[in-house]
């Protein structure tokens, strides 16, 4: 009886642990991308790594098994670490994610500032790859593709302009599309961890494309080179979460 039990508990700990990883892909779960803290009422707010959905190697080969890993196992964890050892009142932890990172603003503590920035941003970034070993044409479709195009006039202009942004953001950051508080579709920049949700970003909106361009992103697989780290990770966009957090709006 007490074998049944114990294997019980660990298949319904599998269980779960998968659920999670497959809520973060899931065709139906935008809330999915704000999957990334736990709330108890009456209990300490904590947060958590969410699992990748996909193996450290799946990028390949744009993306290095080493720097993939690296990445998540080491500088995104520690994010987390920080973040769960810091003083949270300053945040609503009932709210979501998103929330929370438009809640910070000049006054907000470094430490939260700095670490709930990192991790919501790597937690978008990991959602917005996927998979593509053969180097597939990879663009956008429906009504996100129809607002670059009267935005940006064509695909490969948007591509230019996003790669060059990003090229030129000076030290580490991250480059942007977003939806901005006119409902238009805006390339930005962001230093260190700081994002477009932030209430004294210079320019305020709703990220649906995120590229991480810190060394540590890139720097094993392509040294100084951050425009072919850039120019691969086209190949790699998860264009269907894009599209819905496009369609969220």
């Amino acid at each position: 009886m007490e074998a049944n039990r114990r294997d019980f508990l660990k298949k319904s700990a599998i269980l779960c642990l998968s659920g999670l990883a497959g809520s973060l892909i899931a065709e139906d779960k935008l809330e999915s991308i704000d999957v990334i803290s736990k709330y108890t009422e009456g209990q300490p707010t904590s947060f958590f790594l969410p699992p990748l959905p996909y193996a450290f190697d799946a990028m390949e080969p744009f993306i290095d098994k080493q720097t993939m890993e690296i990445h998540y196992s080491k500088h995104h964890r520690a994010y987390v670490d920080k973040l769960n050892g810091a003083d949270l009142s300053v945040l609503n932890l009932k709210a979501s994610d998103e929330m929370k990172c438009r809640s910070i603003g000049p006054s907000t503590p470094s430490i939260i500032r700095n670490n709930m920035g990192g991790h919501y941003n790597h937690s978008l970034f990991w959602v917005l790859l996927t998979p593509n070993p053969q180097a597939k044409l990879n663009e956008p479709k429906g009504a996100l593709s129809e607002s670059i195009k009267t935005y940006f006039r064509t695909f490969d202009d948007f591509k230019k302009e996003f790669s060059d942004k990003a090229l030129k953001l000076f030290g580490s950051g991250w480059c942007w599309l977003i939806i901005d508080e006119n409902k238009k579709l805006v390339i930005t920049t962001s230093a260190n961890q700081d994002n477009p949700l932030m209430q004294d970003a210079p320019i305020k909106g709703k990220p649906i494309l995120a590229l991480d361009v810190w060394e540590h992103a890139y720097y094993l697989k392509y040294q100084n080179k951050r425009i072919d780290y850039i120019t691969n990770w086209w190949n790699l966009i998860n264009w269907e979460m894009a599209e819905k957090l496009f369609n969220s709006k």
